[in-house]
């Protein structure tokens, strides 16, 4: 799984160049990832601007990589360090309102969790996730070419592989088998919170999952994901 991801990475750092050169517009505005700005003296720079009559609608694809933790009340699941994966899906958004640069955006994301810990012995577990994100963005123009997003909101998520390795027991397991109590729940679900940047058909954010449901098999002690994400894509 990650060589095809890695390969898919690949591919799309190599097409984004040529890609990033096509225009997409309409006479008297300039299509910018799934937006039109307009240059005209009555607006100022940072203001809203006067968007086309209709809703305006993206997609686009991501790839990044993730450096995550899991916190918890129990030793074998507090993590002492972070676990790196990646993060692949694709994205889409539509806005919200005809005035403002106010978009609503979801998508679907394959995203590598996990965390280690060494309370006496070593313990790491990978935590594989399918995620479906829904934000708020919002997307404040520099220029005509580049484009600030912050965005607010959350995300559903549900376990679909990964694996947990006890060094001091010598065990491997799934990360969500149910024979086992050092292991976890499935679903997960939480706050996310970030900032992309657009440049022309170019995207790149910085964003973090703050984790709200208790993953952990036990429901006594509190065990929660945290994950920061950097993503690089194109937007249509």
């Amino acid at each position: 799984m990650k060589k095809t991801v890695l390969l898919s990475l690949l591919c799309l750092l190599l097409a984004m160049p040529a890609m990033a050169q096509r225009n997409f517009g309409r006479p008297g505005g300039q299509r910018l990832s799934g937006t039109y700005y307009y240059d005209r003296p009555s607006y100022d720079r940072g203001s809203y601007h006067p968007w086309l009559d209709r809703k305006d609608v993206y997609f686009g694809l991501r790839v990044g990589l993730n450096a995550s933790r899991v916190s918890s009340d129990a030793p074998a699941l507090d993590g002492t360090g972070t676990s790196t994966g990646l993060n692949v899906g694709v994205a889409a958004g539509f806005q919200l309102i005809d005035r403002a640069p106010l978009y609503l955006e979801s998508g679907l994301y394959y995203t590598e969790k996990g965390g280690e810990s060494d309370n006496g012995s070593k313990f790491t577990y990978d935590l594989n996730y399918l995620e479906v994100p829904l934000v708020f963005k919002y997307k404040y123009y520099v220029n005509r070419d580049v484009a600030v997003q912050p965005f607010l909101g959350g995300y559903l998520a549900c376990g679909v592989g990964g694996k947990i390795k006890d060094y001091g027991n010598r065990e491997a397991y799934g990360s969500f088998d149910s024979d086992y109590d050092t292991n976890f729940k499935r679903f997960d679900g939480g706050i996310k919170v970030g900032c992309g940047v657009s440049i022309q058909m170019l995207y790149i954010d910085l964003g973090y999952d703050f984790g709200l449901a208790n993953v952990g098999k036990d429901d006594f002690d509190d065990t929660h994901n945290g994950c920061f994400t950097v993503n690089i894509g194109v937007d249509f």
